[in-house]
């Protein structure tokens, strides 16, 4: 076995780097994490005086827990399991109420996201 001389970097500088880069990953995925578990506590804390049935609630959790695309009526209907009419219907409450508010493009493609304030 060979003796290490004093100007030959040590063995574990490459696992450090490793791990400390594992270790920044998962902070800044943690980090991530906890802005979005703030953002759906502040946004039900915000609006805890807002009547909403259950289909509303169960959508909006699903938006918020980071629903891919676009939120749009058909979609509205498929995860709460109605009609595209009630779908709207319930939308439509919410845009009211200042919980969601419609995006730019109109007509076919008119979409919706939670409302900022």
């Amino acid at each position: 076995m060979r003796r290490k001389t004093p100007e030959e970097p040590p063995y574990v500088t490459g696992w450090l780097e490793w791990f400390l880069g594992c270790l920044l990953r998962a902070i800044q995925g943690a980090e991530v994490t906890l802005a979005g578990i703030m953002f759906k506590a502040n946004f039900w804390q915000r609006r805890a005086g807002v009547p909403m049935n259950e289909r509303q609630i169960r959508v909006l959790n699903r938006v918020l827990d980071g629903f891919e695309g676009k939120l749009t009526s058909s979609k509205w209907a498929a995860l709460a399991g109605c009609s595209a009419d009630t779908a709207l219907r319930d939308i439509n409450e919410l845009v009211a109420l200042g919980v969601l508010v419609k995006m730019s493009a109109g007509g076919r493609s008119t979409a919706y996201e939670i409302a900022r304030g």
